[in-house]
Protein backbone atom coordinates (compact mmCIF):
# COMPACT_ATOMS: atom_id res chain seq x y z
CA UNK A 1 0.00 0.00 0.00
CA UNK A 2 1.34 3.77 -0.84
CA UNK A 3 0.21 6.21 1.30
CA UNK A 4 1.62 9.78 1.12
CA UNK A 5 1.62 11.72 4.29
CA UNK A 6 1.25 15.47 4.42
CA UNK A 7 3.87 17.30 6.77
CA UNK A 8 1.68 19.76 8.92
CA UNK A 9 3.98 22.16 10.54
CA UNK A 10 2.61 24.33 13.51
CA UNK A 11 3.97 27.03 16.20
CA UNK A 12 2.11 28.71 18.78
CA UNK A 13 2.40 30.63 21.32
CA UNK A 14 0.78 32.91 23.93
CA UNK A 15 1.76 36.88 24.11
CA UNK A 16 0.66 39.55 26.67
CA UNK A 17 -2.00 41.90 24.75
CA UNK A 18 0.33 44.60 24.73
CA UNK A 19 2.04 46.62 21.78
CA UNK A 20 5.16 44.72 23.12
CA UNK A 21 3.49 41.23 22.38
CA UNK A 22 2.41 42.31 19.01
CA UNK A 23 6.10 43.26 18.05
CA UNK A 24 7.20 40.01 19.67
CA UNK A 25 4.52 38.15 17.52
CA UNK A 26 5.76 39.68 14.25
CA UNK A 27 9.48 38.92 15.65
CA UNK A 28 8.79 35.24 16.61
CA UNK A 29 6.23 34.49 13.52
CA UNK A 30 9.36 35.97 11.40
CA UNK A 31 12.31 33.49 13.02
CA UNK A 32 10.00 30.58 12.52
CA UNK A 33 9.48 31.47 8.99
CA UNK A 34 12.64 31.61 8.42
CA UNK A 35 13.61 28.44 10.14
CA UNK A 36 10.57 26.68 7.73
CA UNK A 37 12.29 28.38 4.62
CA UNK A 38 9.23 29.95 3.98
CA UNK A 39 9.52 33.89 2.52
CA UNK A 40 8.44 37.06 5.09
CA UNK A 41 6.64 38.64 2.36
CA UNK A 42 3.58 39.14 2.63
CA UNK A 43 3.42 37.34 6.14
CA UNK A 44 5.03 38.87 8.01
CA UNK A 45 2.50 42.06 7.73
CA UNK A 46 -0.33 39.51 8.06
CA UNK A 47 1.15 38.79 11.37
CA UNK A 48 1.41 42.47 12.58
CA UNK A 49 -1.80 43.49 11.47
CA UNK A 50 -3.61 40.91 13.18
CA UNK A 51 -1.86 41.42 16.50
CA UNK A 52 -2.20 44.92 16.21
CA UNK A 53 -5.76 44.29 15.76
CA UNK A 54 -6.08 41.86 18.48
CA UNK A 55 -3.61 44.22 20.95
CA UNK A 56 -5.94 47.49 19.95
CA UNK A 57 -9.48 45.91 19.75
CA UNK A 58 -9.01 42.31 21.09
CA UNK A 59 -7.70 43.11 24.37
CA UNK A 60 -8.66 42.51 28.44
CA UNK A 61 -6.55 43.95 30.65
CA UNK A 62 -4.76 40.61 32.04
CA UNK A 63 -5.78 38.42 29.39
CA UNK A 64 -3.06 37.54 26.87
CA UNK A 65 -3.70 36.70 22.85
CA UNK A 66 -2.05 34.01 21.19
CA UNK A 67 -0.52 33.62 17.77
CA UNK A 68 -0.56 30.19 15.50
CA UNK A 69 1.12 29.44 12.38
CA UNK A 70 0.49 26.21 10.49
CA UNK A 71 1.56 25.12 7.24
CA UNK A 72 -0.24 22.21 5.52
CA UNK A 73 1.11 21.88 1.74
CA UNK A 74 1.34 25.03 0.07
CA UNK A 75 -0.99 27.18 2.53
CA UNK A 76 0.41 29.29 5.47
CA UNK A 77 -2.53 29.82 7.74
CA UNK A 78 -2.19 32.84 10.48
CA UNK A 79 -4.24 32.40 13.35
CA UNK A 80 -4.71 35.61 16.08
CA UNK A 81 -6.72 34.32 19.23
CA UNK A 82 -8.03 37.12 21.48
CA UNK A 83 -10.84 37.00 24.40
CA UNK A 84 -12.77 39.54 23.15
CA UNK A 85 -15.79 37.02 20.94
CA UNK A 86 -18.19 39.81 21.35
CA UNK A 87 -16.19 42.36 19.37
CA UNK A 88 -15.74 40.60 15.59
CA UNK A 89 -13.82 42.31 12.69
CA UNK A 90 -15.50 44.33 9.94
CA UNK A 91 -13.48 46.37 7.14
CA UNK A 92 -14.63 49.62 6.92
CA UNK A 93 -12.92 52.31 4.72
CA UNK A 94 -11.59 54.81 6.52
CA UNK A 95 -11.95 58.88 5.47
CA UNK A 96 -8.81 59.75 3.64
CA UNK A 97 -7.53 62.10 6.60
CA UNK A 98 -7.91 58.89 9.24
CA UNK A 99 -4.46 57.93 10.83
CA UNK A 100 -5.83 54.18 11.57
CA UNK A 101 -8.61 51.78 10.20
CA UNK A 102 -6.78 50.13 7.74
CA UNK A 103 -5.59 46.67 9.26
CA UNK A 104 -7.94 44.39 7.92
CA UNK A 105 -7.95 45.95 4.19
CA UNK A 106 -4.28 45.30 4.07
CA UNK A 107 -5.21 41.75 5.41
CA UNK A 108 -7.42 41.47 2.41
CA UNK A 109 -5.53 42.57 0.19
CA UNK A 110 -2.33 40.76 1.09
CA UNK A 111 -3.78 37.25 1.87
CA UNK A 112 -5.27 34.73 0.11
CA UNK A 113 -8.41 34.35 2.23
CA UNK A 114 -9.15 35.47 5.52
CA UNK A 115 -12.08 35.05 8.25
CA UNK A 116 -13.15 35.32 11.83
CA UNK A 117 -13.96 31.81 13.50
CA UNK A 118 -15.77 32.16 17.20
CA UNK A 119 -15.38 30.91 20.19
CA UNK A 120 -14.95 28.62 22.66
CA UNK A 121 -16.39 32.21 24.88
CA UNK A 122 -15.02 34.74 25.51
CA UNK A 123 -12.49 33.63 22.49
CA UNK A 124 -12.28 34.40 18.94
CA UNK A 125 -10.01 33.73 15.78
CA UNK A 126 -8.91 36.01 12.98
CA UNK A 127 -7.01 34.16 10.55
CA UNK A 128 -5.58 34.66 7.67
CA UNK A 129 -3.71 32.03 4.78
CA UNK A 130 -1.21 32.88 2.13
CA UNK A 131 -0.93 30.17 -0.58
CA UNK A 132 3.02 30.29 -1.49
CA UNK A 133 3.35 29.13 -5.37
Amino acid sequence: MNQETAVIRNFSVPLSATPRGARLARLLACEQLREWGLPLDPAEHLVAELAANAVTHGRVPGRDFRLTLYVVGETLRIEVTDTRGDRLPHPELPSPEAESGRGLLLVAALSTRWGVSPGPAPRKTVWAEVTFP
